[in-house]
């Protein structure tokens, strides 16, 4: 007979959500209980391998006797706390949130989830006005916080700028950057400890960047790709994904996802290849695998192409 783990048993709260009682473990977030009764909850900068950080505050809801909005994601639930998911203030503050990000970044390769509610919450992003012109290459990394720039009155500003197209792996097109902050996370203390990107500026300047802005190549950065596994938004993308992407080619609906091992170590990490016309185009990792958390190092995440480049033994290309 086999031995099943079981955790620690947790206490039971109520809260009571939108008038109805939702029972939750302690310690569960308000999101969780949400969920929890089906809930259709927007959200942007969570992940569930990630700690809540709260940056986006498209899951806000109302809570009696709080004074200012709180974002479900990272707010404890409490037993007889009562929650407010549908008032006006709630919505109009969601829709303001899809507003400002869809006016400002290029948001067109989010989850399909993020335009329905984009849809649902009846978001106008176009009121802002025509879009600015994308900034040119390395101004934005070079703005400093304190130095103030007039803006133009007859244009949205944007972060829209040309890709960054450092290395063979990936590539960094912050014009899609909703700072959400998951792949400072998982550079840092909740994955790989390598912290070598982190948030500089202030404001509308804030961005990702490396230490002094320094490419790539000459940072801590060890290719993990662990950003890109958690970015929501397609900032940060495999190459091939983006080659594909810019030859018209790439094609999810024909792709197939394999779950297999990683070859590389003993780990045992999964790892899910994602196929296209007999190829590998991507790798991921499931986020709920209790060896890898959906995070992988570079020899899991990108070293497969040896399998692209195998021959057989009378030298022929393989079938």
């Amino acid at each position: 007979m086999s031995a099943v783990p079981l955790g620690m048993p947790r206490t039971l709260i109520d809260v009571e959500i939108d008038g109805r009682t939702v029972r939750v473990p302690e310690g569960a977030t308000i999101l969780d209980a949400c969920r929890a009764d089906g809930i259709d909850t927007p959200t942007m900068c969570y992940a569930e391998n990630l700690t809540p950080i709260n940056a986006c505050r498209v899951c806000v809801v109302e809570v009696e006797g709080s004074r200012v909005l709180v974002p479900a994601c990272s707010r404890t639930a409490e037993a007889g706390m009562k929650i407010s998911t549908e008032t006006e203030r709630v919505r109009h503050s969601r829709t303001l949130v899809f507003e400002f990000l869809a006016s400002s970044v290029d948001t067109s390769l989010a989850s399909p989830d993020w335009h329905r509610w984009q849809n649902e919450y009846q978001a106008h992003p176009e009121r802002f006005g025509a879009v600015m012109d994308p900034m040119a290459a390395g101004e934005r990394d070079q703005r400093e916080p304190g130095h103030h720039h007039a803006p133009d009155p007859t244009a949205a500003e944007t972060v829209a700028q040309p890709v960054k197209v450092d290395n063979e792996l990936y590539v960094r097109d912050y014009g899609k950057c909703v700072l959400c902050y998951k792949c400072v996370e998982a550079c840092g203390s909740d994955a790989q400890h390598t912290f070598a990107i982190a948030i500089a500026g202030r404001g509308f300047d804030a961005r990702i960047s490396t230490e002094y802005a320094v490419p790539l190549d000459a940072s801590a950065c060890v290719y993990c790709g662990n950003c890109i596994g958690v970015c929501p938004t397609g900032a940060l993308m495999f190459t091939s994904e983006h080659e594909m992407r810019a030859a018209g080619t790439w094609d999810e609906d024909a792709q197939t996802v394999t779950s297999t091992i990683c070859p590389y170590c003993g780990v045992g990490c999964e790892l899910e290849l994602h196929v296209q016309d007999n190829a590998i185009v991507t790798v991921t990792s499931p986020a709920d695998h209790s060896v890898t958390n959906g995070h992988l190092c570079v020899k899991g995440r990108f070293g497969y192409q040896f399998v692209q480049r195998r021959k057989r033994r009378d030298g022929a290309a393989p079938r």
